[in-house]
């Protein structure tokens, strides 16, 4: 089976936060908060990817509330932070929905995505993830963390599915 066969059956599209939804770096500000990035078309191709019946989730080691509010007016009800072991997380989303690996893509840029990575029957990461995901990734987004990866995943999946924005469809927020 091909890799635009599998993205067909995807039902579950899972991110890491920091280095895949926001580009990796932070701003500290002087009272000890931190600033994150996002792009923008990131976002439109998640609401359209929810509204399209996509179940979409972020597990992250991390926690910020200014992208919580993000994702939740996305439509992003399944955000876990603070996560130590993001394999034991997915892993009971898995359960809980009763979906297959085969149904199950995770996208990840680091080290700590590794075992959350042999949970996902696909395995993707963006341009600039580090070295050991690109080894065992099965698509590499042409995309760098933060700048368009999700998007252009999130998108091919969408078009394979015939769920790609019709100018007839859905409406951005």
């Amino acid at each position: 089976m091909n890799l635009l066969e599998r993205f067909a059956r995807v039902k579950l599209l899972v991110f890491d936060m920091d280095g895949v939804l926001t580009n990796g770096k932070i701003i500290v500000m002087p009272d000890g908060q931190w600033v994150r990035q996002m792009d923008i078309k990131d976002g439109y191709a998640i609401q359209l990817a929810i509204r399209s019946g996509l179940e979409i989730a972020v597990i992250t080691g991390s926690h910020d509330v200014g992208i919580e509010k993000r994702l939740l007016k996305l439509g992003v009800n399944r955000f876990y932070h603070q996560v130590k072991a993001k394999a034991i997380v997915l892993g009971e989303l898995i359960a809980s929905l009763g979906l297959t690996q085969d149904e199950v893509l995770y996208m990840g840029d680091d080290v700590p995505d590794l075992e959350a990575f042999e949970l996902a029957g696909i395995r993707v990461c963006p341009s600039d993830a580090a070295a050991d995901l690109l080894e065992v990734a099965d698509y590499i987004s042409p995309f760098s963390g933060g700048s368009g990866c999700v998007r252009d995943l999130l998108e091919k999946v969408l078009r394979i599915k015939g769920l790609w924005y019709k100018r007839d469809g859905i409406q951005s927020i």
